[in-house]
């Protein structure tokens, strides 16, 4: 593997995907829209001449990154696995039943070399970090989550939409408007991440509960999420209520299962102040997990778990580079 190509690279994705790939030796090929096309891109000490997308070029590339619309993946996607590896970070391919999501730390001896390949959603790819492990030790049983959503997951734009709006913030009532939220999210949590569908959860939290069941191959998993946009920047944080179908005997042998996962970290000293949260998980490669418990309801049989990831890179860029890493061509 030697050339990859990173179609939107001017958005927050595409940039975090290009600090993961400039310590690299791989040559990297920048592609953005018409109007970014010419100028020069300098990401983690390395500069790039941003392309025009083309099929043609990516036809050369060996992988080629998708950090692009859902549309703009339904409409390229197929056509360009046919050359190359595509590793899709929007939600196009996600459901479909011959394409794998891949979690690599999770399920990725399930990989077996197809060339399209889709990339989970950031709440499902951070909480599977911890699910996998639980779930493979004590068998999950149910679920129920609520995700507290960073501003970068709408996007670049929207980031810098929450600063703007946090430094001007004087009173509330003054300015309910917003060009990337449904509401402004200064000060503010919005119990509302994408469009409501007709059950009246939210596709953000539905694409959970799909993506759940189809990297851990339970289809028939309960699971229950909602989904909250709150005014950080870039990392998630999820609240975890898990049933299992095997007891529980100990806390701490829990923490150890975990402490001992890949891309886990354990901060879990509730009197020293320690728990995750996204001061501390942001620019991380791990997910945080702490405010460990038993479940009041569901006792040895139930977990309470907190947990926080780096949107952009466990929850996107990260995952979709250890899936690069899956593939040998």
């Amino acid at each position: 593997m030697k050339r990859i190509a990173v179609v939107g690279c001017t958005g927050a994705v595409g940039l975090t995907m290009l600090e993961l790939l400039g310590p690299t030796e791989l040559e990297v090929l920048c592609m953005a829209s018409p109007r970014s096309a010419g100028k020069l891109l300098q990401v983690g000490g390395r500069d790039y001449l941003i392309e025009p997308f083309s099929v043609e070029a990516c036809a050369t590339c060996d992988v080629v990154f998708l950090c692009v619309s859902g549309e703009f993946a339904l409409k390229y996607g197929e056509q360009l696995a046919q050359s190359s590896v595509v590793i899709d970070n929007s939600s196009a391919f996600r459901y479909h039943p011959d394409v794998p999501l891949l979690v690599p730390p999770i399920n990725g001896k399930s990989y077996k070399g197809e060339y399209l390949i889709a990339n989970p959603n950031c709440s499902s790819a951070i909480a599977l970090m911890v699910l996998g492990p639980l779930h493979q030790a004590f068998g999950l049983e149910s679920a129920i989550i609520s995700t507290y959503q960073a501003a970068s997951g709408a996007g670049q734009p929207a980031m810098l939409e929450l600063r703007e709006r946090a430094r001007g913030f004087e009173d509330y009532g003054l300015d309910n408007g917003s060009e990337n939220f449904a509401h402004n999210l200064a000060f503010n949590v919005i119990p509302q991440v994408d469009r409501f569908e007709d059950n009246l959860y939210t596709r953000e939290e539905m694409k959970v509960v799909w993506e759940l069941r189809k990297v851990l191959g339970e289809p028939r998993l309960a699971i229950s999420t909602t989904a909250v946009r709150v005014p950080t920047l870039r990392s998630h944080a999820e609240s975890l209520t898990l049933k299992f179908k095997q007891p529980i005997h100990s806390l701490e042998g829990v923490r150890r299962l975990l402490a001992e996962a890949p891309g886990v970290e354990l901060v879990d000293d509730p009197a020293a102040g320690r728990y995750p949260m996204p001061m501390t998980s942001t620019y991380k490669h791990a997910v945080e997990v702490g405010r460990i418990r038993f479940n009041l309801i569901y006792g040895q049989y139930g977990l309470d778990l907190f947990i926080s990831g780096d949107q952009l890179l466990r929850g996107a860029a990260l995952n979709a580079f250890e899936i690069m890493q899956l593939v040998k061509r």
